[in-house]
C-alpha cells in the first residue's frame, strides 16, 4: 500500500517510526477498554486491528480511502471493513459498545457532528476513545488539520453530548522528548525562511505539498543525523498519563 502523505506515518519507511510508534501506543493503551461490539472510525491502514479486533465481539473498521479498505478486507476477511465520509455515520443507534477514532478528529470539518454521532451510536455505558495532537506541542501548522485542540477544548466539545469526559495524554520518555527536541529545532530552522508567515496566511489546500515535501525532508534528516536514536524508539518509549501541557497527543475517554 502506497503512503499517500507523511500524515499516515508508516512501519515500513525508517524515518516514520517514531510517529508509528507513538501512533501505535495509543492502540496499546487502548487495549483494557475494549468490550463488545467495536467500531473505529477511520481505521487506516489496519494499524491496530490485529492488537484491538481479538478482544472485541465484533469490529467495524471505517476509512474514507477505497484502495485502503479494499486490501483490508483481503487482509481481514473475517472483520468489516467501509469506506465512507463521515459524519453522519451509517449505523443504527445504540449499535456499539466500544468507538475508537485516534488521530482522526482533527481532520474533520464538522467536529460537533462527529461527537454527536459517536453518542449516538454508543450503547448506554458503552464508550468512546479519542486521540488527537496537543496543539501545545505543535511545532508548526499542519495544513492537513482542519484544527487542532487543548485538552480543555476538547473536554468542552465533549461535554456538549457526553456527561462522563477523562481526558488523559500520550507522553514520551527521555528518549522521545530527545527527538522531539531536536525535531523542534529543525522545524524552528526551516520557519526561518517563511518571513511572511505563510503557513498561517495561505489556505490549507496551497501548503499540503510544500508542507509535505519538507516534513518528509525533515524526518529523513533527522534520521540521518540521529539514525541509532530513531530506530531505537518503541512502543514501550510512551505511556498514558493525567492531563499534561506536555503530553503530545490528548487521549479523550467518554462514556455515554
Amino acid at each position: 500500500m502506497s503512503v499517500y502523505t507523511t500524515e499516515i506515518a508508516s512501519d515500513k519507511i525508517p524515518s516514520d517510526n517514531v510517529i508509528h510508534q507513538r501512533l501505535l501506543s495509543a492502540y496499546h493503551q487502548a487495549k483494557p477498554y475494549i468490550k463488545g461490539n467495536l467500531l473505529e472510525l477511520g481505521c487506516g491502514e489496519g494499524r491496530g486491528v490485529e492488537l484491538l479486533a481479538p478482544l472485541a465481539n465484533s469490529y467495524i473498521g471505517i476509512d474514507k480511502i477505497k484502495s485502503v479498505i479494499d486490501n483490508l478486507e483481503q487482509k481481514y476477511s473475517y472483520y468489516k471493513f467501509l469506506s465512507g465520509v463521515f459524519p453522519p455515520f451509517p449505523f443504527e443507534d445504540n449499535s456499539f459498545d466500544t468507538i475508537i477514532t485516534f488521530q482522526v478528529i482533527e481532520h474533520v470539518k464538522d467536529d460537533e457532528g462527529f461527537i454527536k454521532e459517536i453518542h449516538r451510536v454508543l450503547t448506554p455505558g458503552g464508550r468512546a476513545l479519542i486521540t488527537t495532537p496537543n496543539i501545545k506541542m505543535t511545532l508548526s501548522r499542519n495544513p492537513w488539520h482542519e484544527r487542532e485542540y487543548t485538552g480543555d477544548e476538547l473536554t468542552a466539545l465533549c461535554k456538549k453530548y457526553f456527561e462522563k469526559v477523562e481526558m488523559k495524554g500520550i507522553a514520551g520518555n527521555e528518549k522521545v522528548m530527545e527527538y522531539h527536541e531536536r525535531n523542534r529545532l529543525s522545524v524552528q530552522r526551516l520557519m526561518r525562511f517563511d518571513v511572511f508567515d505563510l503557513q498561517h496566511r495561505l489556505p490549507a489546500g496551497l501548503l499540503r505539498i510544500p508542507y509535505d515535501i519538507l516534513n518528509r525532508m525533515n524526518r529523513n534528516k533527522l534520521k540521518e543525523t540521529s539514525d541509532e536514536l530513531v530506530k531505537s524508539i518503541t512502543v514501550k518509549d510512551f505511556n498514558l498519563r493525567d492531563q499534561d501541557e506536555q503530553n503530545l497527543d490528548l487521549f479523550c475517554l467518554i462514556t455515554k
